[in-house]
Formats: C-alpha cells, structure tokens, sequence
C-alpha cells in the first residue's frame, strides 16, 4: 500500500495510490481519496499506527470518501507536510564516512531538520544568494513513524520500534556545506526553506522493508548516477535508530528519521550543485524525488 499527500483544490489530501504513470513529460498518479485532512491526521487517527492500524483507518476512508482522482507530480506535496520532529543520521554509510574522513561512529550523529525546509517531492528548489557556493545533494532513504512511541530510559524494545514504523520514503537531505561546517553543529547548513524533495508517497512497512530487501539507493545529477548503494550497508539500520531515539525523546505519528547518505555526494569530489541542475533520488520499491536548483 501506498500513500500520497497531494494538493487537491486547495486542500491536503491523503489518498491511496493506485497506480503511477511516470512519463518523462510529466508523471501522474491515480488514486482514491481517504483522508481530506493530510497524511499525518491520517497516522494521528489511526487506531494503532501499526501496519494494520494504517490499512484500518485506510478502509475506513476510502468507505467514507473513496472519490477517484488523478494528479500530477507536480500537485503532490511533501508526504508529510509538517511533522513534528525531523531527527537527521549523518556519518551513517560506511563508505561515505570514509568518504568525508570520519571514523566509525559509536552511536547515531543526529541533527534536527525542521518542517519547514521539506519541499514536495517534484518542487523547484531556490537557494538564495549567499547559499550558493557548495549547495549539496544527499539521497537519503527516510523512515516515517506511524504509532506514539513514548521515550523512556532503556529505550523501545527491537519488536516495539518495528511495530512504530509506519512505513518509508525518500528525503534529499539537501546541504549547504560551507554553513554546515561554520561550526561543530551542523544546523545551519541542513535547514534551508523548502529545499528538501520528501516523498514521493509512504510505502507501509508491512509492505516492503527496503533495508531487509537490500534496496538500492541512487542519485542522478543532469542525468549522470552519482549515488548507487544498498541500504543494507546502514552502520545503523532503522530499528536501532528508532530504539536510540526513543531513549530520550517520544516519537509521535508523522515524525521522520532521515537515515544518512551514502558514498558519492558532491562534498566528496567537489561537484556541487548549480543553477538548472536536476537532482533526481531513487530508492528501488519506494519511488523517486526530483528537484530543479535555481540559484
């Protein structure tokens, strides 16, 4: 099952996807509408956030609405629009730690990314003057919570963070890397406006675990593949994050944890990003973001 927020009419709305036409001249998906409030209510309302509390609160939707729709990419947006927390992985791939010269890390490197740097998941991203010079591209796969988790010391067991995820999705954890390295936190380098593609859709976890089919991630920029790694080489995989974070901080339905990039980022050759280049992130069985940079 897959689940999409689109604009429709004004209006967020969650409907189940049904069927994707990606045309190189502009794809389109096909679906029912379940929810008319936005995906997060939908995950708030459900009565247990688990998989089978998802296709609940689904069938429940689609009896009380079901009205068919087609949309543009262009008309999808963020598939969670505003989440209440945003917990960031770097330095989470082997390879790419090499990459930047980092050691391996004993435990998860986090950062927050606040709402209101997602993007939708085909949206132009503008980076402003003076954000310029080393404007990155992170392909990421991202984790989508679907049940409260509460944080407690000792943390969620490995069966409790399994049953919280929801399901996934892909994130550019789009950079700024002379900001981000300003100073030993990387914050302002990681939360431009409305420049960090989310979605395209939730696939339920039930569904598909990218991480345990080895799903492979990539990154295109103008076409050219600068990202290709499986997600099974996570040095922490989702249910280890979900139990980290769960030892201090209680994770709500919508919230997301974005788990690290892989090896092949514009920092690690010096390619960075430029006005009308196209970064294209993929994750086998989860869909695709696409953002245009204007600069």
């Amino acid at each position: 099952m897959k689940l999409a927020t689109v604009q429709i009419d004004g209006s967020r709305c969650t409907i189940q996807v049904d069927g994707v036409d990606d045309a190189p001249d502009g794809g389109e998906v096909t679906g029912r509408i379940v929810d008319r409030r936005g995906l997060g209510a939908l995950l708030t309302g459900s009565a247990t956030g688990s998989s089978s509390g998802i296709r609940g609160a689904v069938e429940a939707g689609l009896r009380r609405d079901g009205d068919e729709v087609t949309v543009p990419f262009a008309d999808l947006l963020p598939v969670v629009p505003s989440p209440s927390k945003i917990f960031c992985v770097g330095l989470n791939y082997r390879e790419h730690i090499e990459e930047m010269g980092h050691p391996i890390p004993d435990h998860p490197t986090l950062f927050v990314k606040y709402p209101s740097a997602l993007a939708a998941p085909y949206a132009e991203v503008t980076v402003p003057e003076g954000m310029t010079q080393k404007a990155d591209y992170e392909g990421e796969l991202a984790v989508i919570i679907g049940s409260r988790l509460p944080g407690a010391q000792g943390g969620a067991s490995a069966a409790q963070a399994r049953a919280a995820i929801g399901g996934y999705a892909v994130m550019n954890d789009f950079s700024q890397r002379d900001w981000q390295y300003r100073t030993q936190q990387w914050l302002q380098g990681k939360n431009l406006d409305r420049s960090s593609a989310f979605g395209p859709w939730l696939t339920v976890a039930d569904d598909y675990d990218p991480v345990a089919e080895g799903a492979v991630l990539r990154t295109w920029v103008n076409g050219d593949l600068r990202q290709e790694h499986s997600t099974a080489d996570l040095v922490f995989p989702p249910v280890d994050l979900v139990r980290y974070i769960s030892n201090f901080a209680t994770l709500e339905p919508g919230d997301v944890i974005v788990t690290g990039t892989p090896e092949g980022v514009g920092a690690g050759s010096g390619r960075f990003l430029a006005d009308g280049d196209v970064v294209r992130i993929e994750v086998d069985g989860l869909g695709a973001v696409e953002s245009a940079i204007r600069m």
